[in-house]
């Protein structure tokens, strides 16, 4: 038996999750599905232009691993655009490295992702109202299943 994945750090879900060619109709065109942790993986390194190391801490994962994920993701978008198929970028073994919450008063802030495992928030750091809630990150509201701490696979655990 194989060893448990770890959750990969993401920073947030990309505004825009579907790409497609133009002049294909929907129903006769392929679609390619990027994992969240790829898409995340292509903006960190290529996009963003770290090292691969960098990239890997910042995921919270192995150099290995990020590569191992980096490889994929680009085969997958090299066989959309050579190929003529869409890009749906959903599901994956992630998690948020940063929580928004927002108390009943308004006060929004941010909870870092070691914060959040070791102690979740209870209260609003500013007028200490029990009354808070967690802000959902764009691309995870309605249809999507809702907003979880983890999200794999296209469904919520």
């Amino acid at each position: 038996m194989g060893r448990r994945q770890l959750w990969r750090r993401v920073s947030s879900i990309p505004p825009i999750t579907y790409f497609k060619p133009a002049g294909i109709s929907m129903a006769a065109l392929d679609e390619v599905r990027l994992l969240v942790e790829e898409a995340e993986a292509i903006r960190l390194k290529d996009l963003d232009g770290l090292e691969q190391e960098e990239c890997a801490q910042k995921m919270n994962i192995s150099r290995t691993t990020f590569s191992r994920i980096l490889d994929s993701a680009r085969q997958k978008i090299a066989d959309a655009l050579l190929n003529g198929k869409a890009i749906r970028i959903e599901g994956g073994n992630y998690e948020m490295a940063f929580r928004r919450f927002r108390c009943i008063s308004g006060h929004e802030w941010e909870v870092p992702f070691e914060a959040m495992i070791s102690a979740p928030p209870e209260f609003c750091p500013r007028c200490e109202t029990p009354s808070i809630m967690p802000l959902i990150p764009p691309g995870m509201g309605r249809g999507r299943g809702g907003w979880k701490r983890r999200y794999q696979g296209g469904r919520n655990w």
